[in-house]
């Protein structure tokens, strides 16, 4: 995808939803810090159910250590992995009051210091919280950087130093979370919805849907790739 192509893709995605933000519920910095690191490997919606009630009651790191481990536990018992999780909060706030004053901080090394925090977390919280230009890679922007040809990479850091190099301003706070909206409902994994993409001419994926329930227009996945080294 050219410069002026991926200025067009954030162009057109940026005029159809001009305020991007995450489908996280929160209230604060550490709520949000806390929503996602519950979110891996669980969906937004699933976080929500369990943390409504929980920051009505949590709403810095001392009232989690407040709460403790087992009550942590109480409420979100319903997220997967929730007790390797749970150990992995009340860790985070400790360490926060011990270290931070009980304040989440705005750099990247320090909050991937902290238990249960990576990289793609904490790209989340720079961005949404102290409106950071970085490029929070998960399984749908990997899909989507690679699929249409914006950034294409074998990793997710990968991906996103590519994402560093490439997406213009004024697009740089708000790409990932386009990014993100556009691969969970219209870019999908299985079926990508090409037919409803307004941003399917600047795409280079060769396998597009030009009709609902229609079939990919060539091959995909490993199975293709198999196929095709199969033959002589």
């Amino acid at each position: 995808m050219k410069k002026d192509q991926i200025f067009e893709f954030f162009r057109r995605l940026a005029e159809s939803n001009p305020s991007p933000e995450t489908e996280l519920e929160y209230g604060n910095v550490y709520q949000l810090l806390v929503a996602v690191t519950l979110s891996a490997q669980a969906t937004d919606v699933g976080v929500n159910k369990a943390t409504r009630a929980l920051f009505a009651r949590v709403k810095t790191p001392q009232d989690m250590l407040d709460l403790g481990e087992e009550g942590l536990k109480a409420h979100i018992k319903t997220i997967g992995l929730f007790n390797s999780k749970a150990r992995n909060v009340m860790a985070m706030a400790e360490i926060l009051v011990r270290e931070h004053g009980g304040e989440v901080p705005a750099d990247r090394d320090l909050l991937t210091a902290l238990p249960g925090v990576g990289r793609k977390t904490a790209n989340v919280v720079l961005n949404c919280a102290f409106g950071a230009e970085t490029f929070a890679v998960d399984t749908h922007i990997f899909r989507l950087g690679n699929r249409t040809g914006l950034a294409k990479g074998k990793t997710p850091l990968a991906v996103e130093k590519q994402l560093e190099k490439r997406v213009p301003q004024p697009f740089r706070v708000g790409s990932h979370h386009w990014m993100i909206l556009h691969g969970r409902y219209v870019c999908k994994a299985r079926q990508p919805e090409c037919w409803r993409c307004e941003v399917v001419d600047l795409c280079g994926f060769k396998g597009k849907i030009a009709e609902q329930g229609a079939k990919p227009a060539t091959p995909q996945g490993a199975g293709a790739r198999k196929a095709k080294e199969k033959k002589p």
